[in-house]
């Protein structure tokens, strides 16, 4: 029997008009009951944009969530042999969750919207604060240059360990700002600031992780069909509640959790969502495994009809 995982992704593959062969296929999902729950219009805002308001941490999560969940949707009616386990990067966790039964979809959307909304509050309260990817560092450069700077009395932490040498680092705005200025003279080749609203998966979201801690200790979790692996230790979840209350303020290892899922036995990966970054990064983790991308339904009957996951 097939070995194979699904992946989902997290904030920043929201693009304007991804998934616009989804929304007339499953206005249950993606319509009007969909939109009660996020309080705005996912086809409006998600087929129309702008790109600025779509890419908003409280819009980007639950249309990227809504619209990977649709995807899986149509993807699952097509596979013969279910999948052996799911994971997701940051936000795509949630999507693995709801994909194998663990929550349902709406609660899902629900945690989801929350989600966003905190997070967009705790960056908003705070101080200001950002992140940047480094190019040309390891992981063991990464915690020793934050280390280093935490000593000096900065506030600068490992954030995603998201494959071999693509590391990001979450901080203070001064920090951040710090570590692209001297990014050479620390080792690092170059220190690039991303485009976010705050330091997520840092201590700076801990206003968030309390705020979200009280709506999934009332959501109702179910065991799921297949083991989802967690962001926050790389195994398959155990405490879901906790653990995404915790995976806020805690790094991504997403790399570690690809390897993990190798060393168990998965030899096929399948990225289900708008882009392709996390078959990216099974591909820069794990060069030997088997790669496929679904994110339209014409990528649907592609691989659902490939041996690899047969």
């Amino acid at each position: 029997m097939s070995r194979y995982a699904i992946l989902f992704p997290g904030q920043g593959s929201q693009q304007v008009g991804m998934g616009t062969d989804l929304f007339a296929a499953y206005p249950d999902l993606l319509g009007d009951p969909a939109d009660r729950i996020v309080g705005w219009s996912l086809e409006s805002l998600v087929g129309e944009g702008p790109q600025e308001t779509l890419t908003r941490t409280e819009h980007a999560q639950p249309a990227l969530y809504a619209v990977s969940y649709a995807l899986w949707h149509a993807l699952e009616s097509a596979l013969a042999v279910p999948p052996s386990a799911a994971a997701g990067h940051s936000l795509g966790e949630y999507t693995a969750l709801a994909a194998s039964g663990a929550i349902s979809y709406v609660d899902g959307l629900a945690l989801v919207a929350e989600r966003g909304r905190a997070m967009d509050a705790a960056a908003e309260a705070g101080e200001p604060s950002g992140m940047a990817a480094l190019i040309g560092a390891d992981l063991a450069q990464a915690e020793r240059v934050a280390a280093d700077r935490r000593r000096d009395g900065g506030r600068l932490w490992v954030a995603n360990i998201n494959a071999p040498a693509q590391i990001v680092l979450a901080g203070g705005e001064a920090d951040i700002e710090w570590l692209s200025g001297n990014a050479r003279s620390l080792g690092i080749r170059r220190a690039i600031p991303l485009s976010v609203a705050g330091a997520f998966h840092s201590p700076f979201m801990a206003a968030a992780a309390e705020r979200l801690e009280a709506a999934l200790h009332d959501t109702a979790f179910l065991d799921p069909a297949y083991p989802v692996y967690a962001n926050t230790t790389t195994r398959p979840v155990e405490d879901p509640a906790r653990q995404l209350s915790e995976q806020l303020v805690q790094p991504v290892q997403f790399a570690p959790t690809l390897e993990r899922m190798a060393k168990d036995g998965i030899t096929t990966f399948i990225h289900v969502g708008p882009g392709d970054v996390t078959a990216g990064l099974v591909k820069r983790t794990l060069p030997d495994a088997t790669v496929h991308v679904v994110s339209d339904l014409e990528g649907v009957a592609t691989v659902a009809t490939d041996p690899s996951v047969q």
